[in-house]
């Protein structure tokens, strides 16, 4: 999603630069979407794989559709095969591929079970045009039912520790049934690192703009709080971003986390996490500062949550 201008202006080269130092540091997973830019982040990826095609082998690369736009421009989301198709196909062109290895439903479209919406994504798995499939921001309920009508690898949802509703039923179903868990906003859309994004930028970012978290008087007790992680992180020897994306490496083998960054040197910084194992203590010292619950706000507006399934 960096990759398409939402948390501030980049270009393709910048792009190109992050995903060469990903090969560099051994990131394997590429997580983009036909919305992010409107097709901007795909097309950043496809130039690069073009411009190096020896890169394609060394990813999995995945991408989503769904939420779409009916005629008079309202926010919708489409779960029927004939979307699902042509987004993908529009997807494919864009990446220069002819098969993506995941493909997610980005959001559940009510009109269809949960069964109806795998078996519509499992059809291009039958077709050859991705090579698994997956769910977005959906309940535990909506993943077992789908797994009876077609194989689930992965399912997104936000997880940080800021944001940790999926540990009330997700990431132990995800563990159970043996399916990634894929997690977005690892490091909480910038709150979670040394370098939160600044009080006189948010009204440049419309989603911030509107987002519970980073508006006053939340955002400024948010800051606060965080202060005392940034302090732990720095005593254990990382900065924020690499703990709190260590501490998602914790929660289980099955536990993806995928930050987002328009910076080759943010992106060190997230990447640095893989390389922490952390202890008991530590784990009870991370709690400490920032307990569950502690985050003022909730992650989403009401727009904003219109489409992810709330389960508790």
């Amino acid at each position: 999603m960096s990759f398409s201008d939402l948390y501030g202006p980049t270009n393709e080269a910048e792009s190109h630069a992050v995903l060469n130092a990903c090969r560099d540091l051994g990131v394997t997973h590429l997580d983009t979407a036909n919305i992010y830019g409107m097709g901007k982040s795909e097309n950043a990826i496809g130039s690069y794989l073009k411009e190096n095609p020896k890169a394609r082998d060394e990813f999995i690369i995945a991408t989503k559709a769904t939420i779409t736009r009916d005629p008079e421009g309202n926010r919708i989301f489409d779960n029927s095969a004939e979307h699902l198709e042509a987004e993908l196909d529009k997807s494919l062109l864009r990446l220069g591929l002819e098969c993506v290895d995941l493909f997610y439903a980005h959001r559940r479209d009510t009109r269809f079970t949960p069964e109806e919406t795998a078996a519509n994504l499992g059809r291009l798995v039958e077709k050859g045009k991705t090579r698994a499939i997956g769910l977005s921001e959906i309940a535990p309920s909506t993943l077992r039912r789908a797994m009876t009508e077609f194989p689930i690898t992965a399912v997104q949802s936000e997880y940080s520790l800021s944001t940790r509703a999926p540990e009330l039923g997700l990431v132990q179903t995800c563990a159970e049934l043996g399916v990634a868990m894929v997690a977005f906003s690892p490091v909480g859309r910038s709150l979670l690192t040394d370098h939160p994004i600044p009080v006189e930028r948010i009204s440049d970012i419309p989603f911030l703009a509107g987002n519970p978290r980073f508006m006053e008087p939340n955002y400024s007790e948010n800051i606060r709080i965080m202060e005392s992680f940034r302090k732990l992180a720095s005593e254990m020897g990382t900065t924020s971003a690499g703990l709190a994306n260590a501490w998602l490496l914790s929660r289980g083998p099955h536990v993806i986390p995928i930050p987002g960054t328009r910076s080759v040197q943010h992106l060190r910084e997230c990447i640095s996490g893989a390389s922490l194992s952390l202890t008991e203590t530590d784990l009870e010292r991370i709690e400490a500062v920032l307990p569950v619950g502690w985050a003022h706000g909730d992650r989403y507006s009401a727009q904003q949550w219109i489409g992810p399934e709330r389960y508790c």
